[in-house]
């Protein structure tokens, strides 16, 4: 390191010139290299997937649900009237009214219900469910992580300030007999200093400081001049790396890191709320399957009671007490049935009261539910390419695997960068001004008479540079799992979007199958009513037949209502698996201020 002190007048100028070349320096920003982008592994994954859906067929397009018509041989006036006398609708003149007698609640009363639809149900989730409220706290923590991060590159202000006195004995030397100095030093002294510092993006150290030196020499019979002194310093500082650590590539690396988590945070926000919101829809179609059941369970009951009683009418005529005993027992099971029912309406209940969370029907509450909806058979068009496309660009879990590969990317830079020599530039420029005036002291200090000038060099490498080789190799596999990741969470889409699909279609198929079925038995319970109508002597075997058949409709009448209800989630499910739940509902999710997010929601997929 050389330094060039100097005091002419003349040299202005080149301190000047210094003061400028450091400003420059500690300013110049190289351009944000792009990281490794993954946008092409995303285009060729999506086409593979692409050509393995068709595997050599031509793309059929959108395709509606399909299912073949059931034909029971009767006139529209029968099916008209079993629709009536059987199924979900005839068992309530309006939605809200499914669902039977219940048993008084764990407070001792009968209970207060409350009708909801399901569009409610899902507002008040998205809004009150407590897991989704945790998640929504995610991306701001994340967000005000990458302030902290960004927080490095700020101007940090540093002072000290100190006084002192010297009051010390001294030896006096003596030449050809004289004293020469004093035998007691002794002076007062202050010292001030102020300055900024900051990192630059670039990974240069830039400090600005002045130095304010005071100075009051008391030593008897010695004098200085000026005396007090004044002493005024002007330094600019500058550390500059030339190999590792710059360049913002690696600098930023933190702050991009954030950034990334910020857009990880908002995207395990979607999911939640999708998964809330696809549960909601699962509870409140799992609670009208079980008011629909309760109701099925006691008309069953007194279909069951009638018969019974029938035959105790018939005692020692022509029904012996075992056959009796026989209807008892059946009248006895299907009154246990209406039981279990009832006790799962409001298990049902309380399982999406939790979910909801509304502050009006507490959990804690024993208000039952009614949903003010029944389950609908309405079909949908759907295309296998599209929805898979779809999904592998609005799944959360997909969007999150991609960051990883870009965490992975940031990594890789930086451990790349580690490999490289430190080669430190170090340069300072330092201006004086001494006066008996703080004032004048400055002064002089800003005409640049009297100035240092320094610049030096600083290398260093380990030999073999083992430990930053291996943390390289440690973050090219990292980032090639992170593919492997991302890969195997495409998969796991696929196999989701199939799935749903596959239900949707199956679902669909089985409403008619079932309802088919339920017209069925409720024609064969209907001709038996009829043939009871006109026959005298009924037999036990005849009522026993009939016992049957009740128990057969009843099973049909839920094997439908189970069918509709399996359809209505098996849609929620696929608009999960779609990515398009929080679309559907009208949801969006807003992203804090100050990160990037904003770029990646919007479809341009940046991380800048």
């Amino acid at each position: 390191m050389g330094v060039l002190p100097t005091a002419h007048p003349g040299r202005r100028g080149l301190a000047c010139f210094a003061i400028a070349a450091l400003g420059a320096a500690a300013g110049c920003a190289t351009p944000f290299s792009d990281a490794p982008a993954t946008d092409e592994v995303r285009a060729s994954l999506l086409e593979s997937v692409r050509n393995d859906a068709l595997a050599g067929r031509q793309d059929p397009g959108v395709r509606p649900l399909s299912r073949e018509p059931g034909d029971l041989g009767l006139a529209p006036e029968r099916i008209d009237e079993l629709q009536r006398t059987s199924g979900l609708r005839s068992y309530a003149s309006a939605p809200g009214e499914l669902g039977g007698t219940l048993p008084d609640d764990l407070l001792g009363g009968d209970g207060a219900e409350a009708e909801i639809s399901l569009d409610n149900a899902i507002a008040m989730a998205v809004r009150n469910n407590l897991a989704g409220r945790a998640a929504r706290l995610d991306p701001a923590i994340a967000a005000e992580q990458r302030i902290v991060a960004d927080a490095a590159f700020d101007w940090l202000l540093f002072a000290d300030a100190g006084f002192g006195r010297n009051d010390n004995p001294s030896a006096v030397p003596i030449v050809n007999g004289v004293p020469v100095g004093t035998a007691l030093n002794r002076s007062d002294f202050f010292d001030a200093t102020v300055g900024v510092q900051r990192l630059t993006r670039d990974g240069g150290v830039v400090t600005a400081s002045t130095t304010t030196n005071i100075f009051n020499n008391q030593s008897p019979g010695f004098n200085r001049d000026p005396d007090p002194s004044y002493t005024a310093d002007l330094d600019l500082t500058l550390s500059q790396p030339l190999a590792r650590g710059f360049g913002r590539d690696v600098n930023l690396a933190e702050v991009r890191l954030a950034d990334n988590a910020t857009l990880a945070a908002t995207e395990s926000l979607r999911r939640t709320l999708m998964d809330v919101i696809t549960e909601t829809e699962r509870a409140y179609w799992s609670l009208a399957l079980a008011r629909y059941e309760l109701r099925v369970r006691e008309r069953l009951l007194e279909r069951g009671i009638e018969t019974r009683d029938a035959l105790r009418g018939r005692l020692d005529f022509d029904v012996t007490q075992a056959e009796l005993s026989d209807a008892v027992a059946t009248v006895e099971q299907r009154r246990a049935d209406v039981i279990r029912a009832a006790s799962r309406v409001r298990t049902r209940s309380d399982e999406l009261k939790r979910l909801i969370n509304d502050p009006a029907e507490p959990l804690a509450g024993e208000t039952l539910l009614i949903p003010a909806e029944i389950p609908a058979d309405t079909p949908i068009e759907f295309s296998l390419v599209d929805s898979l496309a779809t999904a592998l660009s609005a799944r959360p879990e997909v969007r999150i695997a991609e960051l990883g590969i870009r965490d992975a990317d940031i990594r890789e830079a930086v451990a790349r960068d580690a490999r490289m020599p430190l080669v430190n530039l170090d340069a300072a420029v330092n201006l004086t001004g001494l006066e008996d005036d703080a004032f004048d002291a400055y002064e002089e200090a800003f005409e640049t008479d009297f100035f240092d000038a320094s610049i030096g060099l600083r290398y260093e490498q380990p030999i073999g540079n083992r430990a930053a080789e291996a943390a390289l190799r440690r973050a090219r596999l990292e980032r090639v799992r992170t593919v492997v990741e991302y890969r195997d969470a495409v998969q796991g889409v696929v196999l989701d979007v199939k799935t749903a699909l596959r239900n949707v279609a199956t679902n669909y198929r089985l409403v008619e199958q079932t309802r088919i079925f339920r017209l069925a038995a409720a024609e064969n319970l209907r001709a038996l009513q009829a043939e009871e109508e006109t026959i005298r002597s009924l037999t036990p075997e005849f009522l026993n037949l009939k016992l049957t058949r009740q128990e057969a409709l009843a099973t049909a009448e839920f094997q439908e209502a189970q069918s509709l209800a399996d359809y209505a989630t098996s849609l929620a499910d696929l608009d999960r698996a779609v990515g398009r739940t929080l679309e559907r509902r009208g949801v969006t999710v807003v992203v804090p201020e100050g990160s990037v997010a904003e770029e990646f929601l919007d479809g341009d997929g940046a991380s800048e």
